[in-house]
């Protein structure tokens, strides 16, 4: 398998930096999506097994594929390869360009939508709306595809945008969002799943949510949605954001289009931290996983981290999974594994490290995160860099261009939230 970071001889100047980023290359190894398709999923002649699952074909007709999010492209092409003859179509939209035999494929915009975004939503629920009772769609549901599906009910999408950024920047957490966005679409909240009846349905999750709660991962499209109009409303209220009340829609309830509906978690960060558990391991690293279940303001967090770390011995790793946030005050730029980053700098010890990275490769910039340690430090005091100043001004991207102690990865086509890595060497 290739190599991940793609600056790893640049920023790898240490043997502890060698160390952190081997222990997260294992990770993002782990969860690669066309490994996990291909290991998970398999045609034997008239049987599709998909993992402990098995789907008899005999009385199906047509089989469909539909990918969303960020791990839609990858999954899709390994689909179309497993499926070969049995597959029909499909459409797939994802951050990423590509083209497929058989599948239709979208490019659509993250982390706000656009008329693109409308119209591969469009073609994905045109295909599922004329499927029969004797008909098979496979959906690849993965994070970011909350956005691309974007089906606004009577209003545009440039008004999604205006409520997301207020969200994102008053720091509502993932759950809190997806919770609203499940009531302003017609694709999100079990309506792929409406859509598609009478069909068989089996989702196939790649989650990026704390917890695997599948009605908020990519918001649920084929799950049963048990959140309503009143829990979005007091979520807006909350957070005084702007959204026209009346816009909102309820979420389909009635058991039905649900009775034919499989779910089966492919890939959550559960897989990629125990294989940097055991990365550490290999490099004589004892190691532990703290959590798959990280939340909380990413400044606040970083503390937390460095304090876990003050309390174990030398040759130490300690590993997180999660998503933190970020509370904007000033309008600066960069991510939350880059501040989490940032904010740990100034406590940590010479003989320590701390990486955090997101595992699309996106962490709301091209920097799929970013390396704090002792070098860091040396580099930012030498060009007279602030960290204390730029975490209050959230522009830790702008810091970490400054001393290239960003970790660069471009588009992953894996999203299981964030991974950290904290080493005491």
């Amino acid at each position: 398998m290739a190599e991940k970071i793609k600056n790893f001889s640049e920023i790898g100047t240490t043997s502890l930096r060698r160390n952190a980023l081997g222990i997260i290359e294992a990770g993002l190894g782990a969860i690669d999506t066309e490994f996990a398709i291909k290991n998970s999923i398999r045609l034997e002649g008239e049987v599709l097994a998909i993992k402990e699952e098995t789907i008899p074909l005999s009385e199906i007709n047509n089989v469909f594929v539909v990918g969303i999010g960020k791990c839609a492209l990858l999954a899709a092409r390994a689909l179309e390869e497993i499926l070969g003859e049995r597959l029909k179509g499909g459409v797939a939209v994802d951050v990423r360009e590509g083209e497929l035999k058989k599948i239709k494929t979208f490019k659509g915009d993250h982390p706000y939508p656009s008329q693109k975004n409308v119209e591969a939503t469009n073609a994905i629920m045109t295909l599922i709306s004329k499927l029969k009772s004797d008909d098979l769609v496979i959906f690849v549901v993965s994070g970011g595809g909350s956005t691309l599906l974007c089906q606004p009910t009577n209003f545009k999408f440039e008004a999604e945008i205006k409520f997301m950024d207020c969200l994102f920047k008053k720091g509502a957490d993932i759950f809190e969002i997806n919770t609203v966005r499940k009531h302003i679409s017609l694709a999100r909240g079990g309506q792929l799943a409406k859509y598609a009846y009478p069909a068989t349905i089996v989702s196939l999750i790649f989650s990026d949510v704390s917890g695997d709660d599948l009605e908020f991962i990519a918001s649920g499209p084929t799950v049963r949605d048990t959140t309503t109009v009143k829990d979005a409303q007091k979520i807006l209220e909350k957070y005084g954001c702007d959204f026209p009340v009346a816009s909102l829609v309820e979420t389909p309830k009635d058991d039905k289009f649900f009775e034919k509906a499989k779910t089966i978690l492919i890939v959550n960060n559960k897989i990629a931290l125990e294989a940097m558990r055991q990365k550490a391991e290999n490099l004589n690293y004892s190691a532990k996983i703290m959590t798959s279940e990280l939340r909380g303001e990413a400044r606040e967090v970083a503390r937390e981290i460095i304090n876990d770390l003050n309390k174990e011995e030398r040759s130490f790793v300690l590993l997180y999974g999660g998503e933190t946030t970020v509370t904007v005050g000033v309008d600066g730029k960069g991510g939350r594994n880059q501040e989490l980053a940032l904010a740990a700098l100034h406590r940590i010890k010479e003989n320590q490290l701390v990486l955090a990275l997101a595992s699309d490769g996106r962490d709301n910039t091209d920097f799929a995160g970013a390396i704090a340690d002792a070098s860091t430090k040396t580099k930012a005091r030498k060009l007279n860099l602030d960290p204390e100043a730029h975490v209050l001004g959230n522009n830790s991207y702008d810091f970490f261009s400054k001393t290239g102690d960003y970790v660069l990865t471009g588009d992953t086509g894996s999203n299981v939230s964030d991974l950290i890595v904290a080493i005491n060497d």
